[in-house]
């Protein structure tokens, strides 16, 4: 379903048809992003915006993921991977970290049990990060949760939880070495390979919502790859649904549909970079 509601007879099925076309139309353009990168920032925010508790403001960001990630999987994209838990968060108290690690279990059973996403579209559901941080209990239940889907292969759920993209590249430098490599095989190639995203399509688009113009400490690597894109939404995440995930669909597909152009783009330095190297675009 896309943004807003109506009592209007008939709208929730118009909605729908649009959300189907759209879907489609955009999935036989061929330009659909393969592998896009949440970081689903606002829900706090959005909480005291609308004066209601912290609690249901993650619910809403909760819901605007799963519509997100409806659209997405439907317009035939392959991978999504989110920012659920950053290991900077366990700095947090230990009863708001308690918190959110029972947010998290909840969610991530959520989205496995819903029919509408794990299983209408496919998904394998995956938990990447330093999970040796988590709680024996909190492990156990999310590698049950995560076992439910682990035979799909249509799509795939990253979920990030706890994860920072520092930790990340250490992991798989630990892992390569780990691995037996000589020296002169621990090479970029050998590393990427061992991320944590190391089986996924590389990395296409990143979007980041509440108007903050950083990467906080995610997919670091994947996004300095060339040709990824950008957006920068000033939107709080619960309020970013599907009508600006449909908005940035179009965008990339515009864009990717033109990149093959010789068109050659002038930073604010003065130096040259072709039009497929690593593109950033602030949407109001």
């Amino acid at each position: 379903m896309m943004d807003g509601g109506s009592t209007i007879p008939g709208y929730s099925v118009a909605l729908e048809w649009v959300k189907n076309l759209f879907s489609r139309t955009i999935k036989s353009s061929n330009c659909v992003p393969k592998h896009i990168g949440f970081v689903m920032d606002g829900n706090r925010r959005y909480a005291r915006k609308n004066e209601i508790e912290i609690k249901e403001g993650h619910e809403a960001g909760f819901s605007s993921l799963s519509q997100v990630l409806e659209l997405c999987y439907e317009a035939g994209v392959d991978t999504a991977t989110v920012f659920a838990f950053s290991i900077e968060n366990f700095r947090r108290t230990p009863s708001e970290v308690d918190h959110l690690m029972r947010l998290a279990r909840e969610k991530i059973r959520q989205i496995t049990q819903h029919g509408e996403i794990a299983e209408k579209y496919g998904v394998r559901i995956r938990v990447i990060g330093d999970v040796s941080r988590l709680h024996k209990s909190v492990y156990d239940d999310i590698v049950a949760t995560t076992e439910l889907t682990k035979s799909n292969t249509r799509a795939t759920l990253n979920i990030c939880f706890p994860y920072t993209s520092r930790e990340e590249m250490l992991h798989s430098i630990k892992d390569v070495i780990a691995g037996g490599k000589k020296s002169g095989e621990i090479n970029e190639a050998s590393i990427e390979r061992s991320l944590y995203t190391g089986d996924d399509p590389p990395l296409d688009l990143l979007i980041r919502t509440s108007g903050v113009t950083r990467l906080s400490d995610f997919l670091l690597w994947q996004v300095s790859e060339r040709g990824v894109v950008i957006e920068l939404f000033d939107c709080l995440w619960p309020e970013f649904g599907p009508m600006k995930m449909a908005w940035a669909l179009l965008k990339f597909a515009f864009r990717k549909t033109f990149s093959d152009k010789e068109n050659e783009l002038e930073d604010d330095d003065g130096v040259l970079e072709n039009q497929d190297d690593l593109y950033i675009k602030k949407t109001l």
